[in-house]
């Protein structure tokens, strides 16, 4: 009897809290769905600029899972060097030149085999030609774990200040002590700032800690300049921080915080760039705050890129962050009981 009573309790506990409800219904069901989705779509095939190779070998490596784009020299080091294709092949009196961007080793595999297959096929595989390869970024036999680990920094560093820092904020609330601080003369934006930069203090700390750790033990490829990797990480940091906070606006316990995970961070860690995604769902990843988080990082010590190359990425971090944080101000207001 008093177990059936229970079990009743709980039920008609768990009917007037939608929220739960909906996300242990639902939440299962978006990330199977994405993980069909992007998997499905993942983009197996390489992206090659060809410079004066004959026709029939063009056209072999097709079957290899490789599309061609006809380049002249110039337009195929540019096209190189910003991501628009993976590698870019010259025909020399016979003889192949490649340059390759290794930092996918997957796909690296993928269009070295195809080239060499090709060659096979069309009668051009000399042996007193072998093939002259230059990586431009990574190296031979890069590792998975250098490939994702860049990633890795930005995901764990977002994940984990989003949910302390919301967590944090909400206990500010439940306890009543922004309701204290509100009723103090101090300005809404004051409060907002000074959590900001509060927990940034400790999110400094964290971001070298991880950076450090990464890069100097776990010994992930390291090309450009760690300063950086740094700078990316704290405002990938803030970005979470202040996400973190505004979301907290919507949760009236611990445990609905964590509810945000599989909706806000399991969503953006696909469009990360863990995944190789088509041109389609490319374009969904930029709409990712992380998105942005992991490719400054990936270029900075992979490619060994500057500040030049990843200021667009900093921006949007950096504005998004601002954005937050104006959203936390106003909607501090529902706060202020006086």
């Amino acid at each position: 009897m008093r177990i059936s009573a229970m079990i009743i309790r709980i039920l008609q506990q768990m009917r007037h809290d939608r929220r739960t409800l909906a996300l242990m219904l639902m939440a299962p069901l978006l990330v199977l769905t994405l993980i069909r989705l992007v998997l499905n779509d993942t983009n197996t095939e390489g992206r090659v600029a060809v410079i004066g190779a004959p026709e029939s070998y063009v056209n072999a490596l097709a079957d290899y899972n490789i599309n061609t784009f006809r380049y002249d020299g110039r337009d195929a080091r540019i096209a190189l060097e910003k991501g628009e294709v993976d590698a870019t092949i010259r025909v020399i009196n016979g003889k192949l030149y490649v340059e390759i961007d290794g930092s996918d080793p997957a796909k690296v595999q993928l269009i070295l085999t195809g080239l060499e297959m090709a060659k096979m096929n069309t009668g051009q595989n000399r042996p007193d030609l072998q093939t002259d390869i230059n990586y431009v970024y990574g190296y031979d036999n890069l590792s998975t774990f250098d490939n994702i680990g860049t990633t890795l920094i930005g995901i764990m560093i977002f994940f984990f200040v989003f949910l302390v820092a919301g967590i944090s904020f909400l206990q500010e609330r439940t306890t009543g002590t922004l309701e204290k601080l509100l009723s103090t003369p101090i300005h809404r934006w004051e409060i907002v700032t000074g959590y900001v930069l509060g927990f940034g203090i400790i999110t400094v700390l964290q971001s070298v800690v991880i950076s450090l750790y990464v890069v100097y033990v776990l010994g992930v490829i390291m090309v450009g300049s760690l300063f950086l990797v740094l700078v990316i990480t704290f405002c990938a940091a803030m970005l979470a921080l202040t996400m973190g906070i505004l979301l907290s606006t919507a949760a009236n316990n611990e445990f609905q915080m964590v509810q945000f995970i599989p909706v806000v961070i399991v969503p953006q860690v696909f469009f990360s760039g863990l995944f190789d995604l088509t041109p389609a769902w490319e374009t969904v990843g930029k709409v990712m705050p992380l998105h942005y988080v992991a490719d400054a990082l990936k270029q900075v010590m992979i490619k060994g890129k500057g500040l030049s190359d990843i200021y667009v990425d900093l921006l949007v971090l950096i504005g998004l962050s601002l954005l937050f944080m104006v959203g936390n101000t106003f909607l501090l207001k529902r706060y202020r009981r006086i």
